[in-house]
């Protein structure tokens, strides 16, 4: 593909992702639902143009996120795990076996959670108190659900570059061959 296809191409999910990153300010409860789906966006780059340019774009939409959104704590959470996740998959889901391949990801996931959480307490100022339940301190049992909710992620990724692969991926190839 054409330099200036890459670009446009990265420039509109870039855009996108930037739009989604912004309305967490709008629907505060989206705080993990548009990082996620931000992230998602990176499917398409990392198929089309590669895992290089798909880091770069990860990288601008990490910046302009801590940049414009007021609400910090949805871009900790893309830049911490859920935007370059899509990317580092497809690296993991080249070890043959799927044990090793799974271990691999809980282990990634745990240490970016754990690091998330610590970011969030000490460099975003986010009251510990945010993470107690009837005067219970939580943060491992948020974890376990989290990991819960990260095998649905996985597959749910997993899907996405599945339906992308068989919808979209072959209509542009067509096109630019055009």
């Amino acid at each position: 593909m054409k330099t200036s296809v890459k670009v446009s191409l990265g420039g509109i999910i870039g855009a996108l992702s930037i739009v989604l990153m912004s309305l967490t300010s709008i629907i505060p409860f989206g705080t993990y639902a548009f990082p996620t789906f931000a992230g998602m966006l990176l499917v398409a780059i990392v198929i089309e143009h590669g895992k290089a340019w798909a880091f770069s774009i990860y990288f601008v939409v990490s910046v302009l996120s801590f940049l414009l959104l007021a609400d910090k704590e949805a871009p900790l959470y893309y830049v911490a795990f859920l935007g370059f996740y899509p990317i580092v998959k497809a690296i993991i889901e080249r070890i043959k076996s799927k044990v090793l391949q799974y271990v691999v990801k809980f282990i990634l996931f745990n240490i970016c959670m754990v690091i998330a959480f610590y970011l969030s307490v000490f460099v975003l100022s986010i009251p510990k108190e945010s993470f107690t339940i009837a005067g219970h301190y939580m943060p491992l049992a948020f974890l376990a659900i989290g990991n819960v909710a990260f095998i649905v992620y996985d597959f749910c990724v997993s899907k996405i570059v599945a339906i992308y692969m068989l919808k979209i991926h072959n209509l542009l190839a067509k096109k630019t061959k055009l």
